[in-house]
């Protein structure tokens, strides 16, 4: 058996499961340009590599060949890896004065397919992006998995904090007091300096509900900017827009955390890049997230 030749497949199988798993989420699919097709490609050339040569080492113990040959490969994959790696780490510049920004939705997957990709440029340019989730969707899904998915999915794109409610799904008109202190209660803990929640440009009651409701717990505040949902209706007109070129794949992987939704149209990769696509025509750059202003403090356009 050649000792070197099963080392490196073990340590190339071992390689790849590290990348197909959290880890590999986290460094490669958050962390870089095309990260999920990378790390699609580095899983399976690793894992044909290792396996390739742990069943050389063990089925054929005298097949003359260089020792070194299959510990090369596997340095050659790894420093194409690197090379990739180094020209497409996502880099933005951080900005001076870092803000606050608080995110309200009113399901578990609302923010991710809204603005998923904006509150991951704005994690990675310096702000303290907050989120408040105003149900657990049990009316979508089932309510004991769709918390913990949006937990996962925050804490993957960075944000400083998540908080899930248990307000009735489907059904906010029924609480409209609760539902306005919720939000107050949100905008006092976290003191942001702006404000992202639904449009009143939705089909769904309950987003129509969190915007009317936004507004009224936010009436003093200065900076208030609306998402565009999957069920937003064709009056959606987005006045400003952030450039999420780098950021529709780490919106894709984060839509996808939301395993509980998988099957539902909106929620494929296809779906959610075509958005952003047609977004990016309107904005004269390849991919955006279009946003409505309520209000928008100058000052706070550095948020942006």
């Amino acid at each position: 058996m050649h000792v070197s030749e099963l080392i490196a497949g073990l340590a190339a199988i071992a390689l790849a499961a590290v990348l197909a798993g959290p880890l590999g989420r986290t460094h490669l699919v958050r962390r870089y340009r095309n990260g999920a097709r990378l790390r699609d490609v580095l899983v399976a050339s690793l894992a044909g590599l290792g396996f390739g040569a742990t069943a050389l080492a063990i089925v054929n113990p005298h097949l003359l060949i260089d020792a070194a040959a299959l510990p090369t490969l596997l340095v050659l994959v790894l420093s194409a890896a690197v090379g990739l790696l180094l020209n497409g780490r996502i880099a933005p510049e951080p900005v001076p004065n870092p803000k606050r920004v608080l995110a309200i939705g009113a399901h578990p997957d609302d923010l991710e397919l809204a603005c998923g990709a904006t509150l991951a440029r704005l994690v990675d340019t310096g702000h303290e992006v907050h989120a408040v989730v105003l149900s657990n969707g049990s009316k979508g899904g089932d309510a004991d998995t769709r918390p913990g998915e949006a937990e996962r999915a925050a804490k993957f794109l960075g944000l400083a904090s998540i908080t899930v409610h248990g307000l009735p799904d489907t059904n906010f008109e029924l609480v409209p007091n609760e539902l306005i202190r919720t939000i107050e209660n949100a905008i006092q803990a976290h003191d942001p300096h702006v404000i992202l929640t639904h449009s009143n440009h939705d089909q769904h009651q309950d987003h129509q509900a969190v915007h009317a409701a936004t507004l009224r717990a936010a009436r003093q505040h200065h900076s208030i900017l609306c998402f565009e949902s999957p069920s937003a209706t064709r009056e959606f007109s987005p006045d400003i827009f952030i450039d999420v070129e780098d950021y529709t794949e780490v919106k894709v992987a984060s839509v996808l955390t939301h395993r509980n939704q998988a099957g539902k149209p909106y929620m494929t990769p296809e779906v959610v890049r075509g958005i952003t696509t047609f977004r990016g025509r309107q904005a004269k750059r390849t991919q955006a997230e279009g946003f409505e202003a309520v209000r928008l403090l100058i000052t706070e356009t550095g948020v942006l």
